[in-house]
């Protein structure tokens, strides 16, 4: 009967979060100290965003130099920041769960965020409430920030810094203008602190030009490869001053494929790797309109050990323990599971510059 009961409040909680005055529904839990909290927030109907953030023990309270809070933003589309910027860059555990040294939380607290909706554990309900752009992303991560910081004081003394890496950086440069434009009009209460991009795909042209020359110059691509490159990369421009996005994402997809099958397929992430040297290293057969995420999530599951049980391998993480501990992932809902659905949806503005947001 009490656990019938502890059921019934939880659900008459969570159906007045759905109803309560238009915000967005939210669904949060935290562990025992309070040092981490975690949920859902409802960014649109049948968009649910997850959010993870962890309280710094290292934090100093001085007024005059308030202690921060990383929006940590990741690539792809469509890899997980809540996955790979936490357990394999940046956050306080690394894939083993063991303490991380140069851990970030040293100087900040971490919010890590599976954006766009569909990333990671966030979730859609259906394929029409996947983003299309990046400013529809933006927005949703804005109705996730208003909803995490204007009802927390404690947060709101915090400047937060966006930080962003690879197509994350396109996220950032759009989020920022947004989340200045809502606080400016009094919708969202927070201190921006700055944006920082790493790695950023905010010209993809300039990428793509500079890859050839690059190879070459290494010694990964002969006359013919760099020839064939740039051939690729020009009609990439024209099609960019066109405004043909999608065409020229999937001239991109082919400029990769050449790139790969001239140069033994070498690791777009590392060029001192190949598919020789790198096991997990997509070959020129796999590649395909989406193949930039799953290659980039694995480049960086790449140069770890995995135990034959899965440990170590940041998925069987994401979709064992991990997911265990959190205790409001749908059961039905796989981590990145809708990932390559994120790209293909983003497939229309994936080339298209963010220079002038910047």
């Amino acid at each position: 009967m009490e656990k019938l009961c502890g059921f019934v409040a939880t659900l008459l909680f969570l159906v007045s979060l759905l109803f309560n005055g238009g915000a967005a529904a939210r669904a949060l839990n935290k562990n025992q100290d309070a040092s981490e909290e975690w949920g859902y927030v409802e960014v649109r109907p049948k968009a649910h965003m997850f959010w993870w953030l962890y309280k710094s023990p290292y934090r100093i309270e001085n007024p005059s130099k308030p202690w921060p809070i990383i929006l940590w933003l990741q690539g792809g589309p469509g890899a997980s920041g809540v996955g790979i910027g936490n357990f394999e860059e940046v956050g306080p555990f690394d894939t083993y769960l063991k303490p991380r040294n140069s851990t970030w939380l040293k100087k900040a607290d971490l919010l890590f965020v599976d954006n766009p909706v569909g990333t990671g554990y966030s979730y859609v309900e259906d394929n029409s409430s996947f983003v299309k752009n990046d400013v529809e992303a933006a927005n949703d991560l804005t109705t996730l920030l208003m909803e995490l910081f204007n009802k927390n004081e404690i947060l709101q003394k915090s400047p937060l810094f966006i930080v962003a890496e690879s197509y994350g950086g396109k996220f950032a440069a759009t989020l920022g203008l947004a989340a200045v434009k809502a606080i400016e009009a009094g919708k969202l209460k927070l201190k921006l602190g700055g944006v920082a991009l790493g790695d950023s795909w905010i010209s993809p042209e300039d990428f793509v030009f500079s890859w050839g020359p690059l190879l070459k110059d290494m010694s990964r691509l002969d006359t013919n490869g760099f020839a064939k490159s740039n051939q690729i990369a020009q009609k990439i421009k024209q099609q960019l001053e066109a405004g043909e996005f999608v065409g020229a994402t999937d001239s991109w997809a082919q400029l990769e494929s050449v790139i790969s099958q001239n140069s033994n397929a070498v690791d777009f992430y590392n060029f001192l790797l190949d598919s020789g040297m790198d096991p997990v290293s997509l070959t020129a057969s796999t590649l395909a309109v989406g193949a930039s995420m799953r290659k980039y999530s694995r480049y960086l599951s790449a140069h770890k050990s995995s135990t034959p049980d899965g440990d170590g391998d940041v998925g069987s993480l994401m979709n064992g323990v991990i997911k265990k501990k959190l205790k409001i992932i749908p059961e039905n809902i796989t981590w990145g599971g809708q990932s390559d659905s994120v790209f293909t949806e983003l497939s229309g503005d994936f080339m298209r510059p963010r220079i002038s947001e910047v």
